[in-house]
């Protein structure tokens, strides 16, 4: 999957949280994440509005972000609760680590129970 099909998936399946999501899938949408945050931060800095539009970009990608996130897990084989084990009190750093190895590794081969794999 392409930078911009990653892009366009998220968005237009932001509230769906069923199926599976390709690796390159979640990780093209990570960079864009990552990279609209920082561009957001830049031009609050320039405008002098520091946060406000990050905090709109932040919110604006939080459910598409999270549904990709479910959708990689089930690709993985995972429940999409698995995400919590990041917010454990004193576990979290630990379940963070989990949850990249199992976000950079190759999903299931094969269908499974969330769904066919992800084209």
């Amino acid at each position: 999957m392409s930078f911009i099909q990653a892009i366009g998936s998220g968005f237009s399946r932001y509230v769906d949280f069923s199926g599976r999501s390709s690796r390159s899938e979640f990780w093209w949408w990570f960079l864009f994440a990552v990279a609209s945050g920082i561009g957001s931060l830049i031009l609050d800095a320039i405008i002098g509005t520091t946060p406000v539009i990050y905090l709109i970009v932040l919110l604006g990608l939080l459910l598409p972000g999270l549904s990709v996130t479910i959708r990689r897990l089930h690709d993985k084989g995972k429940s999409a609760w698995w995400i919590l084990i990041a917010f454990i009190p004193l576990v979290g750093l630990i379940g963070a680590i989990v949850l990249l190895i199992w976000f950079i590794g190759e999903g299931e081969a094969g269908e499974n129970q969330y769904g066919p794999i992800p084209g």
